[in-house]
């Protein structure tokens, strides 16, 4: 089995490959332009095995993807390559749009003229995996949870991006048959998360003594979901989905910013003791612009179609993932020196 990855030097990314290959044996070519969060450092443990190759490309360089499909020629593509981060999306949206849209239209247009070219036997095994985001739905009330049913209504420029990528995607499959497979997945979390988003960030911060930022009142509400469970879903759907759909996968662990926040400072506090409590170091924050209040997804279909279920609860995988940036500070560090922990999505004034 052949896998072209995309994105994969990536948090989920590199979570993929590593079960792709340690846990499948599978052959994989990872595709990753490298931009700040991509880290090679994340494939240590599959880098220099025969079964993995990496290729230095953007999504976008239609050119660079024709030859890594003609040269590789993958039973499937896992495209997980985006701009990820809402906060920059805020401020620089033109990356976003880049990336996600004409990077995915790419993409499906290179993997279509590779795929049309196919016998037969290997049009019918070969799967094209878009990996998406609940943020696209939009927000939730109080109640209620993501299906894949779901209307569209994004609120960041980030989301709308996934949001128009995911309908090239099925478009692509509608149009011209491309075998397409779409996933939308709660936040993640868990090793080799770039230190810019909540968990990693509250973790180093917290270690390093300074203020643990939390946008409003904390009350904004996530799904978090373990990345490695997210990869053996990946693995799952790319391999059993039916064509043309959609799966939700989801933690079904609900939790708000501010007791994740507080979770993670109890585990600190039980494992490395400070002075002082480190939830003492929380400080709220002016909220972003377009803050959704919850996400939660509704995992059935996965869960009772393919037949997955995730290992980890927020307890058991908030406390793995502590563990492991206690442990890997080789990992961390020099990602630290790179990005501070400073906040990314404020509207500057003069832009309104």
């Amino acid at each position: 089995m052949r896998v072209l990855v995309t994105g994969g030097a990536g948090f989920i990314g590199s979570a993929l490959i590593r079960h792709l290959i340690l846990e499948r044996g599978y052959e994989v070519l990872n595709v990753d332009a490298l931009t700040y969060a991509g880290c090679l450092e994340s494939l240590r443990e599959v880098d220099g095995r025969a079964n993995y190759r990496f290729l230095h490309a953007n999504i976008c360089d239609r050119s660079a993807m024709e030859t890594a499909f003609a040269e590789f020629q993958p039973h499937r593509v896992m495209h997980l390559a985006a701009e990820s981060h809402v906060d920059r999306s805020i401020t620089g949206a033109a990356e976003f749009i880049n990336t996600n849209v004409i990077g995915t239209f790419t993409l499906v247009e290179a993997a279509r003229a590779y795929w049309s070219l196919l016998d037969a036997a290997h049009k019918e095994d070969f799967r094209f995996l878009h990996v998406s985001t609940d943020e696209v739905y939009g927000s939730l009330g109080e109640a209620g949870l993501f299906t894949e049913e779901t209307p569209y209504d994004p609120s960041s420029p980030y989301s709308a991006s996934k949001a128009s990528s995911d309908h090239l995607a099925k478009a692509w499959q509608r149009t011209y048959g491309l075998p397409v497979v779409v996933s939308n997945c709660s936040n993640n979390y868990g090793p080799y998360h770039f230190p810019e988003k909540l968990i990693p960030l509250t973790i180093l911060n917290a270690l390093a003594g300074e203020r643990l930022p939390v946008y409003g009142k904390g009350e904004n509400v996530r799904d978090w979901l373990y990345v490695e469970d997210h990869a053996r879903a990946l693995d799952l759907i790319a391999e059993r989905g039916g064509i043309g759909e959609t799966y939700n996968v989801g933690g079904r662990n609900e939790r708000r910013n501010i007791d994740v926040v507080r979770a993670i400072c109890g585990v600190l506090d039980e494992l490395v003791p400070g002075d002082r409590p480190r939830a003492e170091l929380i400080e709220f924050v002016t909220d972003r612009p377009g803050h959704d209040a919850r996400y939660a997804i509704d995992a059935s279909k996965l869960e009772n179609e393919l037949g997955w279920r995730a290992r980890e609860d927020f307890d058991s995988g908030i406390r793995k993932t502590v563990e492991w940036y206690l442990a890997n500070d080789w990992w961390w560090r020099p990602l630290r020196e790179r990005y501070a922990g400073q906040r990314l999505g404020l509207v500057n004034a003069s832009a309104g």
